[in-house]
């Protein structure tokens, strides 16, 4: 069985968008009791995370961490068509993921009790982001 659905997720810019309810709805429709959930982000400069969900200070501390790594405006890169954080949010998204597997167990997505599923916007302005869950059984 094979079941999958596109979710529309806005995002405010350079940041975290938590997704996971959005996923447990998508794999609880699917009616798959157990298999494998996969998410996918059809982006260049987006990536999806699963982190820590209880304490936002993991994912501030992601952001400042990478924004030390891959700075934005950084004259290494040549590609700006789209600004100074157009070449960095492609390599932060390289560096990163754009696919996450995840087992189903008893109808849902088998996470640990302190993860959660996030899209990773790496552009400072917001967009609106096509992610596909799939799942198998």
């Amino acid at each position: 069985m094979y079941h999958a659905k596109e979710l529309t997720v806005p995002t405010r810019g350079r940041g975290f968008t938590d997704i996971t309810e959005d996923v447990q709805r998508s794999v609880a429709e699917s009616g798959a009791r157990q298999g494998l959930c996969t998410v996918f982000i059809h982006h260049t400069s987006a990536s999806l995370l699963l982190c820590e969900n209880a304490d936002p200070d993991v994912r501030r501390d992601l952001e400042s961490f990478f924004a030390r790594l891959v700075k934005d405006g950084d004259p290494l890169f040549v590609h700006d068509a789209e600004g100074p954080d157009d070449m960095p949010a492609h390599v932060r998204t390289v560096l990163t993921q754009t696919a996450l597997n995840i087992p189903v167990k008893n109808g849902a997505a088998d996470l640990g009790t302190w993860q959660g599923i996030y899209v990773w916007e790496h552009r400072t302005s917001a967009h609106r982001r096509r992610v596909t869950v799939s799942v198998v059984s």
